[in-house]
């Protein structure tokens, strides 16, 4: 049985470290909140006391921190996992990032001896900690192969989108671009509801039923009629991240995005209005503008 670690232990990377823990792996973790290594101990974890400290011993750790810069640092910083880890072993990188970032970082462990999977997920919160994750794998088949188990014990779906880094961040970018047009295409009508009077579960019972309805839309309507703005397991601040990303990578490559553009300044509205809430708060922004709410029995107005 392969030694596994995982860095950053929020949200997404303490359902990748229970997961893994749960399928018999030896599991080291590091987090900068003590809050989170304690969690992380009492679920059977080995606290390490840095990013170095658990890539040590171990055959594959997977780094879920924020951004490619922290990335960055926990791969190449001082006693950073290129210098602590042996020869043959996998970094896992399932942080979202922007492509040419990924692309940098596996230039710049050339010669290292270490893997690097580039291989972001979908499936938010409950994905990681039910361990139902889709993985976007880009690297050689054969290292793939071999770190399949470790993969496979949080996940659901392993798409092998290429070979490599930056692969698998390109196809992230991609599917974001979508999810973030859903999002807002759904606070949209949510307002929309509540402005007409519609009570929320007649919202949710008919567009759940719809040709629209998906895990996306259905999700955000339930939160938003329930009024779950905040602690939901999907900060405002990964999405609108990630939709950052995918702008990018549109300007970089010369195509339009005018849906995704859209998104992305709804969730600049929310995370400026409300920068501690959940994706579904950019919902509140359109009703303080229109002076009404959607609950789950009746939309109200102000």
């Amino acid at each position: 049985m392969k030694k596994t670690g995982v860095i950053g232990l929020g949200d997404m990377g303490s359902g990748l470290a229970k997961n893994l823990i749960a399928n018999g792996f030896e599991t080291k973790g590091f987090d900068l909140s003590g809050e989170r290594m304690n969690a992380f101990v009492a679920m059977g974890g080995t606290a390490a006391q840095n990013a170095g400290e658990v890539g040590a011993g171990t055959d594959a750790v997977y780094v879920m921190v924020m951004n490619g810069d922290q990335v960055k640092d926990v791969i190449f910083g001082d006693g950073g996992l290129c210098q602590t880890m042996s020869p043959g072993s996998a970094i896992i990188l399932s942080a979202t990032i922007k492509p040419r970032e990924a692309r940098e970082i596996g230039d710049m462990m050339e010669g290292s001896g270490l893997h690097l999977i580039d291989t972001p997920v979908s499936g938010g919160f409950p994905g990681a900690q039910g361990g139902t994750l889709t993985m976007m794998a880009a690297a050689p088949a054969s290292v793939l192969d071999e770190f399949a188990p470790i993969m496979e014990a949080v996940s659901a779906n392993i798409h092998r989108v290429g070979t490599a880094p930056g692969d698998g961040q390109t196809v992230k970018a991609c599917l974001q671009s979508l999810i973030g047009s859903q999002f807002s295409a759904t606070f949209e009508a949510a307002a929309l509801a509540a402005k007409a009077g519609v009570p929320g579960q007649v919202i949710l019972d008919v567009f759940s039923t719809s040709s629209a309805g998906c895990g996306v839309v259905n999700n955000a309507l339930q939160k938003i009629i329930d009024r779950q703005f905040e602690g939901t397991g999907s900060h405002i601040n990964t999405m609108h991240k990630d939709l950052t990303i995918s702008m990018n990578l549109g300007e970089e490559l010369g195509v339009p995005l005018h849906t995704a553009a859209a998104a992305m300044q709804i969730f600049h509205a929310g995370k400026s209005r409300y920068p501690n809430g959940d994706n579904w708060i950019c919902t509140r922004v359109i009703e303080e503008i229109i002076g009404a709410e959607l609950h789950r029995e009746e939309a109200k107005k102000s």
